[in-house]
């Protein structure tokens, strides 16, 4: 019954694909932004959305939280309909569409052949971070959590390796088996840091625990690497920024907990400059 519901799902999605290589990206992002703002909530609790705002913003007037949820699916949709086009981001002319604010930190770590750790959330578009380092000119290697769908998670592993980033890691012990194998070969990483983990430490976020995975501390600790934050944000549409921060170096006394509450306080900074980015669909906090 489950692979009838998932091949179904397949199906539906491989459709509306094709209507957006008719439509184009333009037309294709604003019509998905449209129809998510309408089902989203008939897939997620608005009761369990409603409640994560409300933990990293508890003063929030009710006007401004239904604004930041109907803004947030309507993201949703776009990125959905964003990964037909994800390839002319990369090779096509909706490379203008990007801005990059930080060019010279990335040209930095790939002339002096550094290592280090990229690393931000779920946030705008959050496909284009690896994309844009791969395409600088960095060897890097991408965390990634497969799809439960296992017939949509093979036409995302195919559009991320061969658009987003060729290195792609799977989470789990044999990913990070693989990310160490690289680190070795001076691999930088692109690892986003706000998903819901089944082990790792708990760590404040918006003033609440939250259980955070520990692999950037792992790396940062091993390798004695930096780490730096990635902001992703859409500006207008189909057109995006995004901005490379200056690198943080812990100090070799810093621990695994250290680094991770460090990591989620830069990550909280980035949700609230534009938190109708970010998706509070998830329980972070259970």
């Amino acid at each position: 019954m489950k692979y009838i519901k998932y091949f179904t799902q397949f199906l539906i999605v491989i459709t509306c694909f094709l209507m957006f290589k008719i439509f184009g990206a333009n037309l294709s992002s604003n019509l998905s932004g449209k129809i998510f703002e309408f089902i989203g909530p008939f897939f997620r609790s608005k009761k369990l959305i409603q409640e994560n705002i409300k933990k990293a913003m508890p003063d929030i007037d009710q006007v401004n939280l239904n604004k930041i949820i109907n803004l947030m699916w309507n993201n949703y949709g776009r990125i959905f309909a964003e990964y037909m086009f994800i390839k002319n981001y990369r090779f096509g002319k909706l490379k203008e569409n990007i801005e990059i604010e930080g060019q010279e930190i990335l040209d930095d770590i790939k002339n002096k052949n550094k290592q280090v750790v990229f690393f931000s959330g779920h946030l705008s578009n959050f496909e284009l971070m690896a994309q844009c380092i791969e395409k600088s000119g960095i060897k890097l290697c991408a965390v990634y959590r497969p799809l439960n769908n296992i017939f949509l998670n093979l036409i995302m592993e195919r559009i991320r390796k061969k658009y987003i980033c060729r290195n792609q890691i799977k989470k789990g012990i044999g990913g990070l088996k693989r990310l160490t194998q690289l680190k070795k070969e001076n691999y930088s990483s692109a690892i986003m840091i706000d998903q819901r983990v089944s082990e790792g430490v708990l760590s404040n976020f918006f003033n609440q625990k939250a259980l955070t995975t520990t692999i950037p501390a792992q790396l940062i600790k091993k390798f004695k690497i930096s780490a730096v934050p990635v902001y992703i944000e859409r500006v207008e549409n189909i057109k995006f920024k995004i901005s490379i921060k200056e690198p943080i170096i812990f100090k070799e006394k810093s621990t695994i907990q250290d680094i991770t509450d460090e990591l989620n306080r830069v990550l909280e900074k980035m949700i609230k400059k534009r938190p109708e980015q970010w998706i509070w669909s998830h329980n972070r906090w259970k």
